[in-house]
């Protein structure tokens, strides 16, 4: 079961009607997330694998994920921002069982995603699912 902030992502999506609506929308949601701190921007945050540089800061409290992101290109925060929705809240414990690629497909991106996003859309998954299970 998605969050209910990623429900409100796919509701919209189901809405607009073409793919460059959609990409647009999905820069919009990279604009309106909070700026990642630049300290907060070092190589112990830095995403491998995405071709674009991207940062995921784990925040853990009570029990529940969430983090920080951000990214050097408006569409790939966008991107973060899509996932910020898909896991922020979720108990730890949970987010090894949320089905990423099952959610991100009700979008329709990876039919849309060059080879090099869908690989670092990929990589911000799995390294979300470790810093869930390490912390």
């Amino acid at each position: 079961m998605a969050t209910p902030a990623f429900e409100e992502i796919a509701e919209t999506f189901d809405f607009l009607e073409d793919w460059e609506e959609r990409y647009r929308h999905v820069i919009e949601l990279g604009k309106a997330m909070p700026a990642m701190d630049p300290a907060l921007q070092v190589p112990a945050t830095k995403v491998d694998g995405c071709a674009s540089q991207v940062w995921i800061m784990p925040l853990i409290e009570g029990g529940r994920f969430d983090f920080q992101g951000d990214s050097d290109a408006l569409i790939v925060r966008g991107l973060v921002a899509i996932l910020h929705a898909l896991y922020s809240g979720v108990p730890l414990a949970e987010v090894g069982a949320v089905d990423a690629p099952a959610e991100l497909g009700r979008l329709g991106l990876q039919e849309h995603l060059s080879a090099q996003r869908s690989n670092g859309l990929r990589a911000m998954v799995e390294r979300i699912r470790l810093l869930a299970a390490t912390a």
